[in-house]
């Protein structure tokens, strides 16, 4: 898997299981739609943040973890090039 694929699938899944728990935390609260509305929205930023920053911190010591719960079963993380080490050839960026 590339690592463009691989660094999208670890951007869209904590967004869209925050989006999700920030769904289900209004749920049944019989807000009016407006309100609704806006609770979700924040709900949903910070469910969003929170999933991502204890997913990661867990990764950090149990490497697994990152992979079922951010990578969707990817065996690793997403490589970024170092941007000194590209150059530009006939204006397009190569490694």
């Amino acid at each position: 898997m590339s690592d463009y694929i691989l660094s999208l699938i670890r951007t869209w899944v904590p967004i869209g299981i925050g989006s999700v728990l920030g769904w289900l935390a209004t749920h049944g609260l019989g807000l009016d739609p407006e309100t609704q509305a806006g609770l979700i929205a924040v709900l949903t930023a910070v469910a969003i943040g929170l999933y991502y920053a204890v997913v990661r911190k867990l990764e950090e010591r149990w490497p697994k973890v990152g992979q079922f719960l951010l990578g969707l079963g990817a065996a690793k993380t997403p490589v970024y090039a170092d941007p000194a080490a590209l150059v530009r050839v006939d204006g397009v960026t190569k490694r």
